[in-house]
């Protein structure tokens, strides 16, 4: 049985916003998840692992696994699947461990 036939493309929003990953413009459903609109371009690993830097990409989609996390407008350690898509937003990959600014130290 030829698999075309099996899957389509589905109409994932009548309203898009335009957001940044990596520095390339892209045209993504606006109210859904950043996970779930990185997910419609084909842009393979989103975060790079702190421990290996084995690549990862959204998993759960649930905020259980923190396979997605991203920066996003500079902050980093953000899990794309809870973070709702805006306007604007601009989205990096993660890559390895981030510091954690405790009490305001290390915002210099």
């Amino acid at each position: 049985m030829p698999t075309e036939t099996l899957f389509r493309r589905l109409q994932l929003a009548d309203k898009y916003v335009q957001i940044e990953f990596e520095g390339t413009p892209l045209t993504v459903p606006a109210d859904v998840s950043l996970a779930a609109a990185l997910l419609t371009h084909d842009l393979g690993a989103t975060r790079e692992s702190a421990i290996n830097g084995r690549p990862g990409a959204a998993y759960c989609m649930m905020g259980v696994c923190f396979e997605c996390l991203v920066e996003v407008d500079g902050q980093a350690n953000c899990q794309a699947c809870l973070i709702q898509v805006v306007e604007g937003m601009r989205v990096r990959r993660q890559r390895g461990a981030r510091d954690l600014l405790i009490g305001g130290q290390g915002d210099e």
